[in-house]
């Protein structure tokens, strides 16, 4: 997978490790505005043009994090391709505010509820693929480029997974 690089090489030695939460030291400086506007995922579309990747479907994910999804759903999520941009990647645009509340263990929330979860949206996708979804996903990930707090996914997909009470 093709990406700008805007984190530290050996990042996830440092800050909460594979979890990227705000403010984390291994995002370089021009990373940020690379990761704000998505730009880093652009070469990404080499990988696309080759038949790598599709513009939607699950976001690759590092293995930590993969680990875990629910089994039947990483079944799912392993019949297709992964995607430049996907459901869980909508959904959790704004992830890293997210992590961000002091009272709570990072690491332990994001296995143990957004990964969980977002496993559970990108197989819903998975068992959902339409030409509908997939144009809407594509608005979708536009849309919540320039409105990231935004959560227009869930007044138009009555049919997803319900969300974890802790989001």
């Amino acid at each position: 997978m093709i990406k700008f690089a805007g984190m530290l090489k050996d990042g996830p030695a440092i800050g909460a490790g594979t979890v990227t939460v705000k403010n984390d030291p291994h995002i370089l400086p021009f990373g940020k505005i690379l990761r704000k506007a998505k730009i880093n995922e652009l070469p990404q579309l080499v990988n696309v043009a080759k038949g790598e990747m599709s513009i939607i479907g699950p976001r690759p994910q590092d293995q930590r994090c993969f680990d875990a999804f629910r089994k039947e759903d990483k079944a799912e999520i392993l019949k297709v391709r992964p995607g430049l941009s996907g459901i869980g990647a909508v959904y959790f645009r704004d992830e890293e505010n997210l992590l961000t509340n002091p009272q709570r263990d990072i690491i332990h929330f994001y296995d143990n509820v957004i990964s969980p979860y977002k496993g559970q949206l990108e197989a819903w996708w998975v068992r959902n693929q339409s030409l509908t979804n997939y144009f809407l996903l594509i608005a979708l990930t536009l849309w919540v480029i320039v409105f990231p707090k935004s959560m227009i996914l869930l007044r138009l997909r009555k049919d997803l997974p319900p969300p974890p009470q802790e989001l």
